[in-house]
């Protein structure tokens, strides 16, 4: 065994500043020479001679600039085509289908009247007025969620 194999276990510590000259760091202490950043305490939101960060924003007033309105997922009528007759839509068999994502159950899915709906189907689902009357014509479902 030498020496120069032993594990070390002696870590250097923090350097200690403003000890004297002899420390490294003495005297001025890292900091420089003058000027308000080598005396005291400052903001850290400091910028010097110039404006200040959140003074050069936009003013944005009231609770309505933090709120994030949240609108369902659109699904049109025609895409259920690729459904078989008689078949239950839920959020489930969308997702297997791949029409939505898991991003769009939080929000929510709406389907609306848009495009030609051939398949007679079941929804379970939130649909527009239009859509329900469609789904009905065609001797399909829509049953309340």
């Amino acid at each position: 065994m030498k020496l120069s194999n032993l594990p070390k276990i002696k870590t250097t510590g923090k350097k200690r500043l403003g000890r004297g000259i002899g420390s490294g760091k003495g005297k001025t202490g890292g900091r420089g020479t003058k000027g308000q950043k080598a005396r005291g305490k400052i903001p850290v939101n400091f910028s010097g001679a110039g404006l200040a960060l959140y003074k050069k924003l936009p003013l944005r007033r009231g609770l309505g600039n933090r709120q994030v309105s949240i609108k369902p997922k659109v699904l049109a009528l025609s895409k259920l085509n690729i459904f078989k007759a008689n078949t239950k839509i839920t959020l489930e068999a969308l997702l297997n289908a791949r029409l939505i994502t898991k991003k769009d159950l939080d929000k929510g899915i709406k389907l609306l009247a848009d495009g030609k709906l051939t398949a007679k189907v079941i929804a379970k689902l939130p649909v527009s007025q239009k859509a329900m009357m469609e789904i009905q014509k065609i001797g399909g479902k829509v049953e309340n969620v």
